[in-house]
């Protein structure tokens, strides 16, 4: 299997800064920016927070907002043609959901590295794309 190049690399992304530095080096594994997916998975909200009861808050609008924000990220010379999804649910499964949905070649994304109680209690978004992606899965250790 031929690591370069990809035809489609997800990136999925929580605006931390491990993830952001992801989408840069995804970037340097496809010949052309529209081959990278970078994608952000909202939580679920539920039914009594006060934006949803009140009609200011909808699934729409908040995706909307967190592709602005994360096209605002990244310089738009370099980036222009990179797709920028956001998507409601459970991290884990969404990614790779996503990733099998369009055909990703690769996954690439950082392990945080939460251990112990901490990773028990929490969860780990990687762990979960591993188990369930269809294609390869390249995690970052920081």
């Amino acid at each position: 299997m031929s690591w370069l190049p990809k035809n489609k690399v997800v990136v999925p992304i929580d605006f931390s800064d491990q993830s952001l530095e992801a989408v840069t080096k995804a970037r340097e594994l496809v010949e052309d920016p529209s081959h990278l997916y970078v994608l952000h998975v909202l939580p679920v909200l539920s039914s009594v927070e006060p934006g949803v009861v009140w009609d200011s808050l909808n699934d729409e609008n908040r995706c909307e907002h967190a592709e602005s924000r994360i096209r605002e990220r990244f310089d738009p010379d370099q980036y222009a043609d990179v797709h920028i999804k956001a998507i409601i649910g459970e991290p884990g499964h969404k990614i790779a959901e996503f990733a099998e949905s369009i055909g990703a070649d690769l996954i690439m994304l950082p392990s945080h590295g939460h251990t112990g109680l901490r990773r028990l209690l929490i969860g780990s978004v990687a762990e979960r794309v591993v188990r369930f992606a269809h294609c390869p899965v390249l995690v970052l250790r920081d």
